[in-house]
């Protein structure tokens, strides 16, 4: 349990420092493409380079980012899933507040199907 934390832990950094990254080489590549002037300033780096070679930025950059962010929802509606399930409320774990509410809303609901299931008494038709 506490190794499986811990894990968790882990790989949650490792998403968010992986993402950061990506970010932050995405506005660099933003800044240095156009200048102040409007005008490409050439870069020998790794931006330089992947200006050059946009396949090779679109499959090292743009689409794991997507995917990570793809992964990250699925985790996140799975995790809200997992938290929000209903579990099974027994009457022995209720407080006498609890239990006389829950009696008086059962007593409603009871004398609201018995009013429903009344037959109606049509009127007799003259001859």
């Amino acid at each position: 349990m506490k190794n499986k934390k811990i894990l968790w832990i882990a790989l949650i950094g490792l998403d968010v420092a992986i993402t950061i990254f990506m970010f932050v080489v995405h506005i660099i590549m933003l800044a240095k493409t156009v200048g102040a002037n409007g005008v490409t300033q050439p870069e020998t780096t790794l931006i330089g380079w992947l200006q050059n070679n946009l396949t090779a930025y679109l499959w090292i950059f743009v689409i794991p980012l997507f995917v990570i962010l793809a992964g990250n929802i699925v985790g996140l509606v799975f995790y809200v899933r997992k938290q929000t399930k209903k579990e099974e409320v027994k009457v022995d774990n209720l407080s006498a507040e609890q239990k006389e509410a829950l009696r008086q809303e059962l007593l409603k609901d009871l004398m609201k199907e018995e009013s429903k299931e009344e037959p109606k008494e049509e009127p007799q038709k003259e001859e």
